[in-house]
């Protein structure tokens, strides 16, 4: 499967919730997420347009590796994500946030690399579009800002057509210029100039 994405910074959250509403789109519970990167070993994803994230909401956490990007339109990527078992203790079953350290000392135990956290409260939404169910994350992301991500899953076929559902509904909106970086990339471009 893959995951096509379109992703906006957004200026005023509230005004886009009140569209969504009208919209019907069904919020979910506000998260917060913690993303760790890293760096390969012995290739450079910066260089394959790949990446490997640790995730922690609450207390689970997930491994998820993202194949690089095709296309030019929506970021669409090949996705694999696991669940991550928590991991147990001496004294019993650890937390999220320890079991994100113990497989973060894994990880880095076979030569790979922490690039950077990102950190976000997400509130998660769907609206049915146009004959499907998109998901959409509104994403105040630490560091960045407030964003709105809308998300299909598509097999390779299937992408045209999930492009231009999300485009469509993005215009609805009002969301005009798409955001191709990541977080990561959005991050670390900013650390650059400031540095």
């Amino acid at each position: 499967m893959y995951e096509v994405e379109l992703k906006f910074h957004v200026a005023d959250i509230a005004a886009l919730e009140r569209r969504l509403v009208a919209l019907a789109a069904r919020f979910g519970q506000p998260v917060e997420q913690v993303d760790r990167y890293f760096a390969h070993p012995c290739r450079d994803f910066a260089v394959t347009d790949e990446a490997l994230r640790l995730r922690r909401v609450g207390d689970d956490v997930a491994i998820t590796w993202k194949g690089p990007r095709i296309g030019s339109g929506a970021k669409t990527r090949e996705e694999l994500e696991l669940g991550l078992a928590t991991v147990a203790t001496a004294v019993g079953t650890a937390d999220g946030a320890d079991t994100i350290d113990r497989w973060t000392q894994l990880l880095e135990a076979l030569g790979f690399r922490q690039v950077r956290e990102v950190a976000k409260r997400r509130r998660p939404a769907c609206v049915a579009w146009a004959g499907v169910e998109i998901e959409i994350a509104l994403d105040a992301v630490v560091g960045l800002g407030d964003f709105v991500e809308l998300e299909l899953l598509a097999e390779r076929e299937g992408i045209p057509q999930a492009v231009a559902r999300l485009e469509s509904l993005a215009a609805t909106l009002g969301c005009t210029t798409p955001e191709r970086r990541s977080y990561l990339e959005l991050l670390l471009g900013d650390e650059r100039h400031t540095s």
